[in-house]
């Protein structure tokens, strides 16, 4: 039985092979983990968009609410499209509450710029102690477009649904 190892042309044919192969690898691997970076951040966004339109949504689904006579709109669309103050009666008596604001039953958002905003007891969109609820420069808000129509659950004057548009921006090293 006889031994034999490669010879040289073999074993520089094996190395140029290799080679090739480590220098592709070298190539795709940091190009890899870019993309696994940047899918990281859109999930990261896209959690952060859907729990700020879901907070919203769920006081869009409370307004109007009232067991007894409550005065006013449950919703009202302000400012162009860019505020919404939102009403129910959150401890069923009867009224909606105005004070004090950690009890009051209303809720405004706004956009101001750039940044969705919100207050506890709102009653109108002016004025400070506003709270900024997103980062305008990962979550940029161009209006809180709505549409209204009368509903027949809602005491007169209450509007039915309106729907935040909000737009996910790139960072500023981001590239299309």
């Amino acid at each position: 039985m006889s031994r034999r190892g490669f010879s040289l042309a073999e074993a520089l044919i094996a190395m140029a092979i290799g080679s090739l192969l480590l220098m592709g690898a070298c190539r795709f691997l940091p190009a890899l983990q870019r993309h696994i970076l940047r899918q990281g951040e859109q999930l990261a966004l896209e959690n952060e968009l859907w729990q700020r339109v879901h907070a919203v949504g769920k006081h869009l689904q409370r307004a109007g609410y009232c067991r007894g006579a409550c005065g006013g709109a449950g919703l009202e669309l302000a400012a162009g499209g860019e505020c919404l103050i939102v009403r129910w009666d959150a401890n069923s008596n009867g009224r909606w509450e105005t004070s004090p604001a950690a009890a009051a039953e209303s809720t405004g958002f706004r956009l101001r710029d750039g940044a969705l905003e919100t207050l506890r007891g709102a009653s109108d969109c002016r004025g400070g102690g506003w709270e900024k609820i997103t980062n305008p420069a990962a979550i940029g808000g161009d209006a809180l477009l709505g549409t209204t129509s009368g509903h027949p659950g809602l005491r007169a004057g209450a509007e039915r649904d309106a729907g935040g548009a909000l737009r996910a921006t790139d960072g500023p090293d981001e590239r299309g």
